[in-house]
């Protein structure tokens, strides 16, 4: 059955389209994202990635308490999204020797963690496939552009977009 969760969860973060995100109607989804983004530039500079994945692991425990998905909850996962892709994106690159030696996870282990993060927190507050899916596509539309600038301000911009490799 837990196979079966992170399967579709993994179908569900590697998939795009869908309606507007209807979860949680209470907020301006595109402003809560790229505000999402922003913060997590910041928080990103200041205390690297080792400091976002703390920051998000409270911000999940903190916002899972809810009895109802939240402005907060899509914020920590906007920035789960965007922080996982890019690390992966980084971790792809390095040989699986090197990971190995530097004790850093594989690009595949990192996306199945954050997979199960998401079935979590949508099983927890029933969000459907189309939502999820909508999900994503908004925060590599609106989030991922800022983070990235944000992060690598001399980029060429090739990179903005969301990296493909997440969610397989």
């Amino acid at each position: 059955m837990a196979r079966r969760r992170l399967a579709a969860v993994a179908v569900l973060v590697a998939a795009l389209g869908g309606p507007a995100f209807a979860v949680g109607t209470g907020w301006d989804h595109k402003a809560n994202i790229e505000d999402a983004a922003k913060r997590l530039v910041k928080l990103h500079k200041r205390e690297g990635s080792t400091g976002v994945l703390k920051f998000l692991d409270a911000c999940y425990r903190t916002h899972l308490l809810s009895s109802t998905f939240t402005a907060g909850l899509e914020s920590c996962m906007a920035q789960d999204l965007m922080h996982t892709q890019l690390l992966a994106l980084i971790y792809s690159r390095l040989p699986p020797e090197r990971l190995k030696k530097l004790g850093a996870p594989s690009p595949e282990a990192i996306a199945k963690s954050m997979n199960e993060r998401f079935v979590t927190s949508f099983m927890q507050y029933k969000v459907t496939v189309t939502e999820g899916d909508e999900f994503k596509r908004q925060v590599n539309e609106y989030g991922v552009p800022i983070f990235v600038k944000g992060v690598f301000p001399k980029s060429s911009g090739a990179q903005q977009g969301a990296p493909s490799n997440t969610g397989k």
